[in-house]
């Protein structure tokens, strides 16, 4: 337990190994975050998310550089692109980012997406745990930008920043249906180019079929130049600020706290359903009798739960 002692005085090193525990599955891992558990809910997690090629790398940097001139102390999880719909290269966000390393006021943290389709790794969820008793103020989340299964953000963070660049033409189209849901505060990177206006233009029309209390801004801004970070970091604490006086910060909570526990048991199902490699060779088995039309997949459902028994 002396990891937890050293995480409870804000112990850099003992947060990191505490994340390496958690993703190489140590039961002591979660025995400490356990114990833990009540020393957290204190800092403010905020995802942000986009299309690949967005620059939210280069915010996030532009970003906690803000922040840190209030002597914040930042956490950062870059949940890095190993997926196979990526493609994106691991070292060149962590470059960018990379004058924050040695800011002893900043966590820096990349953890594989490991082919999730929500984006987010599995020990995510977790790791915010770990930074949030180690004593960070706001903890970023930045994933890897995989368009529409950018959902699962929502269900970790209390605010989510959505990141939009000029130029997506279709793509934009493509995924206007999931953003309207994901984005509490939306931004035009790369305002300086050609057709921001329209994209700005295009995404207000789209929020305007918004019919919650929260109206998301659309804030342009050119984070390479430090332009429009100041209204970014305004908009996401009036949206703070507007949760906690409607109610909806606690609400928020409380939903994604379900979505955990429902997360955690579905985990523990697929454990205990492959886990056991016996099971595996029936699964397997049963796969070709499906292939070969011997048996139907439902039957075969009904086959290996009525074993579990």
């Amino acid at each position: 337990m002396e990891i937890k002692k050293r995480l409870l005085k804000g112990d850099k090193r003992a947060a990191a190994r505490l994340i390496t525990m958690i993703e190489n599955n140590e039961a002591e891992a979660i025995d400490i975050l356990k114990d833990v558990y009540e020393h957290t809910g204190k800092a403010y997690v905020i995802g942000i998310t986009g299309p690949p090629g967005a620059g939210k790398s280069t915010l996030t940097d532009k970003l906690v550089k803000h922040l840190r001139k209030q002597n914040k102390k930042i956490a950062i999880i870059a949940v890095d692109p190993t997926s196979p719909f990526t493609g994106g290269a691991i070292l060149g966000d962590r470059v960018r980012m990379g004058d924050l390393n040695t800011d002893p006021g900043v966590f820096i943290r990349s953890m594989g997406a490991r082919g999730r389709l929500g984006g987010l790794s599995e020990a995510t969820r977790s790791a915010v745990k770990v930074l949030d008793v180690y004593g960070a103020d706001y903890i970023f989340i930045e994933t890897v930008g995989v368009g529409q299964s950018e959902i699962d953000i929502v269900k970790t963070c209390d605010t989510t920043l959505m990141v939009m660049v000029p130029g997506l033409g279709d793509d934009i189209q493509a995924i206007k249906a999931g953003i309207m849901e994901i984005g509490d505060v939306f931004t035009v990177n790369k305002a300086d180019r050609d057709g921001a206006k329209r994209t700005i233009t295009e995404l207000k029309m789209m929020l305007d079929f918004n019919k919650g209390e929260w109206k998301p801004p659309v804030i342009p801004a050119v984070a390479i130049n430090n332009e429009g970070i100041e209204e970014i970091i305004e908009g996401i604490n009036n949206h703070m600020n507007h949760m906690k006086k409607t109610g909806g910060f606690k609400e928020r909570r409380i939903a994604n706290c379900k979505f955990e526990i429902i997360d955690l048991i579905q985990q523990r199902l697929m454990n205990t359903l492959l886990d056991n490699s016996k099971r595996e060779e029936r699964i397997n088995e049963l796969s070709g009798m499906v292939a070969s039309r011997e048996v139907d997949p439902y039957t075969a459902r009904e086959m290996i739960f009525n074993e579990m028994k």
